[in-house]
């Protein structure tokens, strides 16, 4: 993943709600599916498990928050499991096929909870997170991006 990338990823992570972190959440577990299956294509081995690798902690992720109270939870679980013994047997084998078909799983589970994202009106899981009012300043043939306020106490309280 690119350091934009993480870096979109985590000032969305810092504002958004419950619902959107699952929605990003799937997103970051498919933009590692996508990686995974470049470094297979390219024969970068170690590229190739630690993308997995990555992609297993965000599965792992998704099980941990799930609230097994509440009925969509356990169908949700043998999904994850599903996916998680497919990431396995696609590392063990090196093989595209199992990692093409955890994302023909997520992608419908991300579109829902893309959907259902916009009716959750709480506000950001993150109390106390930095707020960020990004600029560009030019300089003398360069482009550096300023952040405000950038105060000492930033995300959780102590």
């Amino acid at each position: 993943m690119t350091r934009e990338a993480k870096q979109q990823f985590t000032l969305r992570i810092t504002q958004a709600n419950s619902t959107e972190l699952v929605v990003i959440l799937y997103e970051m577990l498919l933009s590692y599916l996508k990686e995974s299956t470049g470094f297979l294509e390219e024969e970068d081995r170690k590229a190739f498990r630690e993308a997995v690798r990555k992609a297993r902690g965000c599965l792992n992720e998704l099980i941990n928050s799930l609230r097994m109270e509440y009925e969509p939870a356990p169908a949700l679980l043998q999904l994850y499991m599903f996916c998680i013994r497919r990431l396995a047997s696609g590392e063990a084998r090196s093989e595209a096929q199992p990692l093409r078909e955890i994302e023909q799983v997520i992608r419908p589970l991300h579109d829902a909870y893309e959907k259902i994202a916009v009716q959750n009106v709480s506000g950001p899981v993150m109390a106390n997170s930095q707020t960020v009012y990004a600029g560009l300043t030019y300089g003398r043939n360069t482009l550096t991006e300023n952040m405000a306020d950038q105060g000492a106490n930033r995300g959780m309280y102590v």
